[in-house]
């Protein structure tokens, strides 16, 4: 059951995919940017990682759809340009890049395997010494709060720093004054 669900949410998300890249609407697009991070976290929460659900689907589908949305109103058109240049170079290093990457999968060790290198060097020392060192019972806490609390307050800075941003852009935007009324200074 655990796999129809996964090949049902990955065919969504690819449909989804497509979508994104064939609609010509911006707003639509960002829209379908939101559901493509949804589904997103649908496929971590399938995977057991409900931490990075809960990132994907606060910072995927809710902080970057109002930044987009935010940044769609400063637009005049809603409409995507026509192209000026042939798609064929994009999508020829787009189908290059995916079948590297691809290639690159074999070489991974399998899903959830106990022997995987992942799981023998640091993984056991979490396990074992957080709750000494950090006086953390939950360890997810404590891995991201401690071990990687520079990294995850560099996240928190780029989020920050994008919402600053987004709303120094509308800031910055004047109101065009009515007729017969005077442009304050």
């Amino acid at each position: 059951m655990e796999a129809f669900i996964d090949i049902f949410l990955l065919s969504l998300l690819g449909v989804t995919a497509i979508a994104v890249v064939m609609m010509r609407d911006l707003f639509g697009a960002v829209m379908l940017f939101g559901i493509y991070s949804l589904l997103s976290a649908a496929i971590f929460v399938t995977l057991d990682a409900v931490d990075v659900a809960f990132t994907e689907a606060a910072v995927g589908a809710g902080i970057s759809t109002v930044l987009m949305l935010s940044t769609l109103a400063l637009l005049p058109s809603r409409r995507e340009k026509k192209p000026q240049h042939s798609p064929a170079l994009p999508f020829f290093v787009v189908l290059i890049t995916g079948t590297v990457l691809m290639y690159a999968t074999f070489s991974m060790p399998h899903f959830g395997d106990p022997e995987a290198p992942i799981h023998q060097h640091v993984a056991p020392r979490y396990i074992k010494e957080s709750p000494k060192e950090i006086g953390i019972p939950n360890m997810v806490t404590s891995v991201l709060a401690s071990y990687r609390g520079f990294d995850t307050f560099g996240e928190v800075t780029v989020v920050f720093t994008a919402g600053i941003g987004v709303l120094t852009l509308i800031g910055n935007r004047r109101r065009k004054p009515k007729p017969g009324e005077r442009e304050e200074d």
